[in-house]
């Protein structure tokens, strides 16, 4: 089995230090959307043994908890934070209508929505890494970014892509559908065998947060866009770590 699927999507979605694919065909954009799951786990291990490992030195909780929340953002390359933005401001901006919206997602600047929802985002991953590492619990947040990014082969399986052009087509367009839809489940099993019957609860707050995410989309723009699909994985996110909160 070719790991090149592998190395494009971690390329894509991440920092961390994946062999250089080279040019990259659009068809096989849409063969690396399966492993995206697999991106998120790395990711969850990396914070969380960071997370671990601070608290393990006997460094603060808060402190711990910025040091991990540094890591976490680094690791994506912030590209989920850029899409959340992005539609944060076009979904506030957009006024109801989807040229309209579509055409402010394009807009690189970003507006007051944008800022105040990173520095919520942001803040309430904080808040949650801060009382996980508290709580002796970092490994929870292994879990969150492996289903935070098993949302987007889902979404792309069930829902059309919003613009005429763009990567996020190319990916939806060449899809492996049965191997992406092995993916999420694979993925939902994951969190159950890592994190035990709070992993069923993460997984349907994951669930929950799609068909929400998804409703909204196709009411605004009958369809997603890349920074939609950031967005999504954010919210999740964001989720899913205030979950584990819950759950402890």
């Amino acid at each position: 089995m070719s790991l090149r699927p592998l190395w494009i999507a971690g390329r894509f979605l991440s920092r961390l230090p994946f062999p250089d694919p080279g040019p990259v065909e659009p068809k096989e954009t849409g063969r690396s959307v399966p492993w995206y799951p697999v991106i998120g786990l790395l990711i969850g291990l990396l914070v969380a043994l960071v997370a671990a490992g601070l608290a393990g030195l006997g460094v603060a909780a808060d402190v711990a908890a910025a040091l991990a929340l540094m890591v976490w953002v680094w690791a994506t390359g912030a590209i989920h934070l850029d899409g959340l933005a992005d539609s944060a401001d076009a979904w506030i901006g957009g006024l109801g209508d989807r040229e309209r919206t579509l055409a402010i997602m394009k807009d690189p600047t970003s507006g007051p929505a944008a800022v105040t929802t990173l520095v919520l985002v942001l803040l309430a991953k904080w808040a949650g890494l801060k009382t996980l590492i508290a709580a002796g619990a970092p490994w929870l947040v292994l879990v969150v970014p492996l289903l935070g990014r098993a949302q987007l082969p889902l979404l792309l399986l069930t829902t059309p892509y919003a613009r005429a052009q763009g990567m996020a087509g190319d990916q939806s367009r060449q899809l492996p559908r049965s191997t992406a839809r092995s993916a999420v489940v694979l993925a939902a099993i994951a969190a159950l065998l890592l994190a035990g019957w709070p992993g069923l609860a993460l997984a349907a707050g994951a669930l929950a947060v799609f068909v929400l995410g998804r409703r909204a989309m196709l009411r605004r723009i009958a369809g997603f866009t890349g920074d939609t699909a950031g967005a999504l994985v954010e919210l999740t996110e964001t989720l899913l770590i205030l979950l584990c909160v819950v759950l402890l």
